[in-house]
């Protein structure tokens, strides 16, 4: 009799425990399905080739171009929020 007393809830104990594990061992939701597209996009405008390709600057000709313009806002004697207009007009041009 004192063993069923303590296999009953031994075994409830088991069952909910595998139970709750099963429920929370469910592989996690895929992401939502991306809407279809009804319509394409309108093109954008093609440019005209006499325009000629945007050429690409590398990290070095940047570099040095930032390091020319804050040479120059040093020789005017430049700070603050007219240092940053000034530097950032001349890496344009």
């Amino acid at each position: 009799m004192k063993l069923a007393r303590y296999l009953l809830p031994l075994a409830m104990l088991a069952m909910t425990t595998s139970y709750g594990l099963a429920q929370t061992a469910t592989p996690a939701p895929s992401a939502p399905a991306k809407p279809a597209v009804t319509a394409p996009a309108p093109a954008a405008p093609a440019k005209p080739a006499t325009t000629g390709a945007k050429t690409t600057v590398s990290a070095a000709d940047k570099a040095a171009k930032s390091k020319e313009c804050s040479t120059q806002a040093d020789q005017k004697g430049l700070h603050g929020k007219a240092r940053k207009r000034f530097r950032d007009d001349c890496k344009r041009h």
